[in-house]
């Protein structure tokens, strides 16, 4: 794999590639750069298979950097200082990111998984758009999510999502449509991504977005009845919560 370093700080470029070189075999680095220009020169000259891409640069942002490269198929691990609108997008886009200061086996981490992922361009290119979308909608609840499953790269509106179920390590996504996608990755990962967008998450393997209530049914402990008639089971320790929305509708 073919790596280039994108980092204002000569220090975390050096930190990245020591890490690199002692772990991984496979990789090559081609190359290094702190600025949005030689970054640029550097991705449509080398072409890599993996970026490394610092959100702040001292002449613009790895956004920048993004925007004026002529390919765009190339795999990414942003790093960053904690910048939470950039976050949410790199989150809803499914890209990887490393926060500063570096933390070696988070970096590995992140490698490993960028490693086993069996994308094809194009599908890097669309997650890319997905991000820049997500990013210009930082604001708003109109915000597209990526679900990757072993063999796909599924692009859905989070508006159009009625619910997640999990199953062990495992979560089912139910969509308007009537699609399905199966993705490993916690319920809880989605919980905490979907904080303050509609969605509530009502029992240990249930989150519902609550603009899909049709009803709430008494009988049998208690349970929520959506728009695919589906009957979701409420947790005595929810309740609360719920009612209380349900009442200030």
């Amino acid at each position: 794999m073919k790596v280039v370093i994108i980092d204002d700080e000569a220090h975390a470029r050096q930190s990245i590639r020591v890490i690199m070189e002692s772990q991984f075999n496979e990789i090559d680095i081609l190359g290094e750069a702190g600025n949005v220009a030689d970054a640029v020169k550097l991705i449509n000259n080398e072409q890599p298979d993996l970026v490394f891409l610092d959100i702040t640069l001292r002449d613009g942002s790895g956004f920048d950097v993004l925007q004026k490269t002529t390919s765009k198929q190339f795999k990414i691990i942003f790093i960053t200082a904690y910048e939470e609108y950039a976050i949410q997008a790199i989150k809803f886009s499914a890209f990887d990111y490393i926060l500063k200061p570096l933390n070696p086996k988070e970096l590995i981490d992140a490698v490993e998984r960028v490693l086993a992922e069996n994308l094809i361009p194009e599908s890097i290119e669309e997650k890319l758009n997905t991000f820049f979308t997500n990013l210009s909608n930082s604001n708003s609840c109109n915000k597209k999510i990526v679900l990757k499953t072993s063999d796909k790269i599924h692009i859905v509106d989070v508006n159009n999502i009625i619910r997640f179920e999990s199953d062990n390590s495992y979560c089912t996504i139910f969509i308007n449509s009537g699609k399905k996608v199966v993705v490993s990755k916690s319920i809880k990962s989605y919980e905490e991504l979907l904080a303050n967008m509609g969605f509530m998450r009502i029992h240990q393997s249930h989150l519902i977005n609550c603009n899909y209530i049709s009803y709430y049914e008494k009988q049998d402990g208690g349970s929520l009845v959506m728009s695919d008639n589906s009957n979701i089971p409420v947790s005595n320790q929810k309740k609360p919560v719920l009612f209380a929305y349900l009442d200030s509708l």
